[in-house]
């Protein structure tokens, strides 16, 4: 059998999830605001710092989703009381 997990490695892959997300989300938006910025924007600043807010923003949200479910809408949090 394999041993069970503290709540401490379950914090820190959680930990870990969220850092490797806004990496790869920020990263997209540097690389999309980049883009933007060459093609359309007459090498303009503005579009890199938006797009890369945007990525930021968006692994943000999922990282708090993944440290508090009860933020997710449409749930509900039943307690054991509840359910009998």
């Amino acid at each position: 059998m394999s041993k069970p997990t503290s709540s401490e490695d379950i914090v820190g892959q959680k930990y870990d999830r969220c850092l490797a997300d806004f990496l790869v989300k920020a990263g997209v938006g540097f690389g999309a605001g980049v883009v933007a910025s060459v093609i359309l924007f007459k090498r303009r600043t503005w579009p890199i710092a938006l797009s890369t807010g945007f990525g930021a923003g968006a692994a943000y949200a999922d990282c708090d989703r993944s440290f508090n479910p009860a933020r997710i809408p449409g749930t509900r949090i039943i307690s054991p009381t509840e359910q009998k």
